[in-house]
């Protein structure tokens, strides 16, 4: 009884204290469900301190117990980085934080001589307070992330003024063709069978700012350019050019008088895949192009849009949406967007990124299968676990975490799929 009467007593509630309350039970509950899956995979990550028999052929223990402690880093850090923006995000909206930066917004415009009829201008500088503040708390995070932890697991190579370059990467980023000669023939030879139109073949240099392995293409029409990180070339990875230069590491051209020790070592930290390796990789991502994944997530993409926005349209006249949050006297397009986008959309984004997440791995197995298809089921088999072993991928996953946080599929689960063509 005592449950049903406080919820008849918060039904009966103005309906302003409904949705401000329902705001935050739903976040709340969404920060919840989320540290419960993470301490799922967590425990993974804990308990999980050997290679399990069916990976012993496909990551040696080294990498393993790597790949374990960065896992385990990066998820420590999650949970305290996610607690305090919850916690800050709700103490935003408990002391009315969004109105009281609008207010000051509008003081700002008025010592310029902006009266209250400026709106777009009171908006543009919210959007500026806005953004400083989330820059300013946001700060510490992202240089503890950057310098702290992937400078510890050897993924970072920044320097501090690089960190802006995350955001307008192209204009930091050095693309090279790539140099004629074998790979880019194949590569040429294998877009020419699938019709793709490929116009140019770039080597782009990530290494600068980051180890991990990456390939994409981009491109409208019949203009299409491949790019391909140079961590992901063996040929071109700067990490096993600085292998060479380490004392008693390399082993000799001739492989005779090296230690079978030496040997191990060399190939536990080389970088890169071979060039029949990135040829399955591209097969992979062209699957995306031919199968039309593209096309299909820029529909997807658009019709959330309309129908985002067609929802924005009824819900925006509605005065207790503002007044929940703290707006008596004004309603602000601006902040009309803020509440119903980020606040009462919260629900349906969440059902939509899970849906997106299923439908990404399905595209992921399709272009598995479409590499496979190509004939490079064993390249593309070997690729995913080098790939695995530089991004330090942990391969052992808790399947609830895996079904509602991972848009790509489980390493076991993409090289079962292969095994079978594999072996072929």
């Amino acid at each position: 009884m005592g449950m049903w009467a406080s919820l008849d007593a918060m039904w009966e509630m103005p309906a302003e204290k409904r949705i401000f309350g329902a705001v935050l039970l739903f976040s709340w509950t969404v920060y919840l469900w989320e540290t419960f899956l993470a301490q799922r995979q967590r425990r993974i990550y804990k308990t999980t301190t050997h290679v399990p028999l069916e990976l012993g052929q496909i990551m040696d223990s080294e990498t393993f117990e790597k790949s374990r402690l960065y896992q385990l880093d990066k998820s420590t850090f999650s949970f305290w980085s996610g607690l305090y923006s919850e916690i800050e995000g709700t103490l935003i909206l408990l002391f009315g934080g969004i109105p009281y930066l609008w207010r000051l917004s509008g003081r700002f415009c008025g010592y310029a001589g902006f009266g209250p009829e400026y709106e777009i201008t009171q908006s543009l500088v919210f959007l500026l307070l806005a953004t400083l503040f989330s820059a300013l708390t946001g700060l510490p995070w992202s240089l503890y992330n950057t310098f702290v932890i992937e400078e510890k697991h050897g993924f970072n190579q920044q320097v501090l003024v690089t960190i802006y370059a995350d955001y307008i990467a192209p204009l930091f980023d050095k693309f090279t063709p790539l140099p004629e000669g074998k790979l880019k023939q194949e590569i040429e030879i294998m877009a020419k069978s699938i019709d793709f139109p490929l116009t140019k073949v770039y080597v782009v240099e990530g290494s600068k700012r980051s180890s991990h392995s990456n390939a994409y293409f981009y491109g409208f029409f019949k203009n299409k350019r491949i790019v391909l990180f140079d961590t992901l070339l063996e040929e071109y990875s700067v990490l096993n050019k600085d292998i060479q230069e380490e004392s008693g590491m390399e082993p000799r051209n001739d492989g005779e008088g090296d230690s079978e020790e030496i040997k191990a070592k060399v190939k536990n930290k080389k970088q890169g895949c071979k060039n029949e390796e990135v040829l399955a990789v591209l097969g992979h991502e062209l699957g995306h192009w031919k199968l039309g994944h593209t096309v299909k997530n820029i529909v997807i993409s658009q019709v959330n849009s309309f129908l985002c926005f067609f929802l924005f349209a009824v819900l925006i006249g509605r005065k207790e949406l503002f007044v929940a949050f703290g707006f008596y006297d004004s309603q602000p397009t601006l902040i009309g967007l803020l509440i119903i986008f980020q606040f009462i959309f919260s629900p349906y984004n969440e059902v939509l990124s899970f849906c997106l997440t299923v439908l990404s791995r399905r595209f992921e197995f399709q272009a598995d299968a479409f590499a496979k298809k190509l004939g490079k089921a064993k390249d593309l088999y070997s690729a995913l676990i080098k790939l695995n072993k530089d991004n330090l991928g942990f391969p052992v996953s808790d399947w609830l975490f895996s079904m509602w946080h991972y848009s790509h599929p489980p390493l076991l689960e993409r090289l079962q799929a292969l095994k079978n063509s594999k072996q072929d």
